[in-house]
């Protein structure tokens, strides 16, 4: 199912990701950011459990931001999951 998500704080304005039903994530598209790190992400990503993604991105900063786009997406994946689980 793909599901969609603003993150805050960050460049990127739009995050899209598709997760079967096991909860692995089959892609990641981000509107806006920095497109060649954040086309990374998405392949390191990809075949990916969503809590192992979340385990490993929550909690990286971009410079003195409190958050990052890697942040962003383990939070967004956080929603999903808690989501998903009711």
């Amino acid at each position: 199912m793909l599901y969609s998500f603003r993150p805050q704080g960050t460049c990127s304005k739009e995050m899209h990701v598709e997760l079967n039903e096991q909860g692995i994530i089959e892609s990641l598209k981000v509107v806006a950011g920095c497109s060649g790190n954040l086309q990374g992400i998405g392949a390191l990503v990809k075949g990916m459990s969503a809590q192992e993604a979340i385990d490993r991105l929550k909690g990286i900063r971009c410079g003195m931001r409190s958050t990052s786009c890697p942040d962003q997406l383990a939070r967004g994946l956080e929603a999903i999951l808690a989501e998903m689980n009711k």
